[in-house]
């Protein structure tokens, strides 16, 4: 976990990664990290209970969903670490005979969604993304991110 906050984390009261690995704890999601070189430079989790938006579960009831893909430093970026994590997290929902998976994107974030649209990615319907964290002061901070839900048929 040091090494996770240190490369990958935020400054706050719980990490960025700790948040995730205690979803993973209780059986929500798993936790994909990259680590070319001996450090994590690339982290994604599948949420197996799906999308928290109302939006989205109605659209795709039980559809897992890939979250928080990143790449740190940015300079690492575009050279496939990103797609290594969806992936394999595509590879997971196939092993659990999961048929569809799907990952939102914000919509100001059009170097994301050409990502996610060459394996195949395609719209499934706008949300709000609503999320939280806390600051090393402890304050709490309450965010809202327009999106778009992006699905694919696993094969």
């Amino acid at each position: 976990m040091p090494l996770l906050d240190q490369y990958l984390g935020a400054p706050g009261a719980t990490s960025f990664p700790a948040r995730r690995f205690a979803r993973q704890e209780r059986g929500e999601s798993t936790c994909l990290i990259a680590w070319p070189d001996g450090r994590p430079v690339g982290h994604a989790e599948t949420r197996r209970i799906g999308c928290d938006a109302p939006a989205v579960r109605a659209a795709r009831p039980g559809c897992p969903e890939i979250g928080g893909l990143g790449v740190r430093p940015e300079e690492l970026r575009s050279r496939g670490i990103g797609t290594a994590p969806v992936r394999a997290a595509e590879d997971l929902a196939r092993q659990r005979g999961i048929t569809a998976v799907g990952i939102g994107v914000a919509r100001d974030n059009p170097r994301a969604a050409a990502l996610y649209a060459r394996p195949g990615y395609e719209p499934l319907t706008d949300h709000l993304d609503r999320w939280s964290y806390e600051d090393v002061d402890g304050v709490p901070h309450a965010c809202v991110d327009p999106c778009t839900f992006l699905t694919r048929e696993l094969r």
